[in-house]
C-alpha cells in the first residue's frame, strides 16, 4: 500500500463519520423541536393542521383493511403518506403524536444525507459537509420533519428523484443510464403518491432541458424511461380510481377546490375552503330534482362544477388574476412567515435561516446554469412550486422542499469561495516563508 493510498483512506472515513455526525445531529434537533411543538398544540387537540387529522383518519383506515374514504371522499388524498403513516395505528388507534413525529424525523434525516450525496457527487466533499449542514439546522426543514405533514417523506423522494435523473444524465453508456432512469421513475411515482402536486414537474422541466442543453438524444432516454417506471408504479392508484369514479383521476379529486381556493372572488392568496359547503348544498339541491344515472360520482361532479366556476370567474376577472397571482408570489418569497399562529415570534429564525441559502443559491443558479443542464435542474423545483402557487394559494409552507435542493446549490458556490480562500492564504503564508 502506498502513503498516499495511507493518508487518504483515514481522510475518507474522517469524511463519511463527520457527515454521520451531522445527520444525527440533525435529528436530534429535530426530536427536541418536536418535543417543543407537542407543547404548542392546544389542550384537547391533537393536530394544529386539519391536513393531519386526514392522514390520521386515511392511516386507521388502512391499517383495519377498510376503504380508503375521509368523510364521504374516495379520493381525498394520495394513499403515500397515510400508508407510510399506518403501521403506527397496528399498535392503537390514536397513537401518541410524537411516535408519528418519529417517521418525520427519520425523513429529515435521510433529506440530510441525501442532500450530502448530490453535493459531493456534483462538486466536492466539502460541498457536501456544507449541504448537510445547511439542511440539518434550516429552520424549514426542522419544521417540515416535525409537522404530521406529508412533506416530511416527499423530501427524500424528491432528492432521490432528482439525484437519480442526474447520475442517468451523466451516464456515458446507455446501460447504466436506463438503470437510474427507471430509478428516478420510481422515485418520481412514488413522490407524486406523496404529494400530487410533482406530478407536473416534468412538464416543467423537461422542455427547458430539451431546447437549452446539448445531449438531448440521452435526455429524451432518460425521460422516456423515467415516464414508463414512474406509469408502473402510479398504475394501481389510477385503477382504483377509475374504479370507485368511473373515470381517470391521475391524483386526486381536489383540484376544484384548491383551483376555487386559489382563484374566486374570496380569494386572498391564503387558504381558505369555507366555500366548499355552498358548492355541496348548492350541487346537492339541483341533482335532487334530477332523475337517470349521473356521470362519475357527487364527489368528482363537485370537483367539475368548483374548477368550472373557478375557470369562468377567471375569465370575466383576469385583473384581478393578475393581482392575486402577485400577491400569492410575494407570500411565497417573503423572508417572514405567512401565518403568526404557526410562526409566532419566529419569524426572524426563520428569515435568518432563509435568507443566506435562497441568496447564494439563486447566485449559483446564475453561475453554474451555464455549465451543465443538471446544475440548473436542481435549481427549478423552486420556480416550479412558485408558479404552481401563483395559480393556486400560496405560503412559505409550499417553497420548503425546494428549499433543500436550492441548499446544494448554495453549498457547491460556498465551498468554491472557501477552496479559494484556503488557496490564497496558502499562497500568503508561503510568500511569507
Amino acid at each position: 500500500m502506498s502513503s498516499n493510498q495511507q493518508v487518504a483512506e483515514p481522510q475518507k472515513r474522517e469524511f463519511v463519520w463527520l457527515l454521520v455526525s451531522i445527520v444525527v445531529l440533525g435529528g436530534l434537533i429535530r426530536l427536541g423541536a418536536a418535543v417543543w411543538w407537542e407543547t404548542r398544540i392546544p389542550e384537547g387537540e391533537r393536530f394544529f393542521f386539519g391536513d393531519s387529522l386526514s392522514y390520521e383518519v386515511l392511516a386507521q383506515h388502512l391499517s383495519r383493511g377498510e376503504d380508503f374514504i375521509y368523510g364521504d371522499a374516495q379520493v381525498a388524498r394520495t394513499p403515500g403518506y397515510p400508508l407510510l403513516l399506518a403501521p403506527v395505528y397496528w399498535f392503537a388507534d390514536q397513537p401518541p403524536t410524537l411516535a408519528l413525529r418519529l417517521i418525520g424525523i427519520v425523513c429529515g434525516m435521510l433529506a440530510i444525507a441525501l442532500s450530502a450525496w448530490i453535493a459531493r457527487m456534483l462538486f466536492d466533499p466539502v460541498a457536501a459537509v456544507l449541504a448537510a449542514l445547511l439542511v440539518a439546522f434550516y429552520p424549514g426543514a426542522i419544521g417540515m420533519s416535525v409537522f404530521i405533514l406529508s412533506e416530511a417523506p416527499f423530501v427524500p423522494l424528491m432528492l432521490l428523484n432528482l439525484g437519480w435523473l442526474i447520475v442517468a444524465l451523466r451516464a456515458e453508456d446507455n446501460s447504466r443510464r436506463l438503470q437510474f432512469a427507471a430509478l428516478a421513475g420510481l422515485a418520481f411515482g412514488l413522490a407524486i403518491l406523496m404529494r400530487p402536486s410533482w406530478l407536473m414537474f416534468p412538464l416543467f422541466a423537461a422542455p427547458i432541458g430539451l431546447l437549452c442543453y446539448a445531449n438531448r438524444k440521452q435526455q429524451l432516454t432518460t425521460y422516456a424511461a423515467a415516464a414508463v417506471v414512474a406509469a408502473i408504479v402510479l398504475t394501481p392508484w389510477w385503477v382504483r380510481n377509475y374504479m370507485v369514479i368511473g373515470k381517470f383521476v391521475p391524483t386526486t379529486l381536489q383540484v376544484g377546490a384548491s383551483l376555487c381556493d386559489g382563484i374566486s372572488p374570496m380569494a386572498t392568496g391564503a387558504s381558505d375552503m369555507s366555500y366548499v359547503p355552498g358548492f355541496r348544498k348548492e350541487l346537492a339541491a339541483e341533482e335532487a330534482d334530477l332523475e337517470g344515472l349521473l356521470p362519475g360520482t357527487f364527489e368528482s361532479r363537485l370537483d367539475d362544477r368548483m374548477k368550472q366556476a373557478s375557470l369562468e370567474w377567471a375569465k370575466q376577472n383576469p385583473g384581478r388574476v393578475v393581482q392575486l397571482a402577485g400577491i400569492k408570489f410575494w407570500r411565497y418569497w417573503t423572508p417572514l412567515g405567512n401565518d403568526r399562529e404557526v410562526i409566532g415570534k419566529l419569524d426572524i429564525v426563520t428569515a435568518l435561516g432563509y435568507l443566506p441559502i435562497v441568496v447564494t443559491g439563486l447566485l449559483a443558479t446564475l453561475l453554474y446554469a451555464r455549465r451543465m443542464w443538471i446544475y440548473f435542474l436542481l435549481a427549478l423545483p423552486i420556480f416550479y412550486f412558485c408558479f404552481l402557487h401563483m395559480v393556486f394559494v400560496s405560503s412559505i409552507r409550499y417553497r420548503q422542499p425546494p428549499m433543500l435542493a436550492l441548499a446544494i446549490l448554495s453549498a457547491g458556490l460556498l465551498s468554491g469561495w472557501l477552496r479559494k480562500y484556503w488557496l490564497e492564504a496558502g499562497a500568503s503564508s508561503s510568500a511569507e516563508n
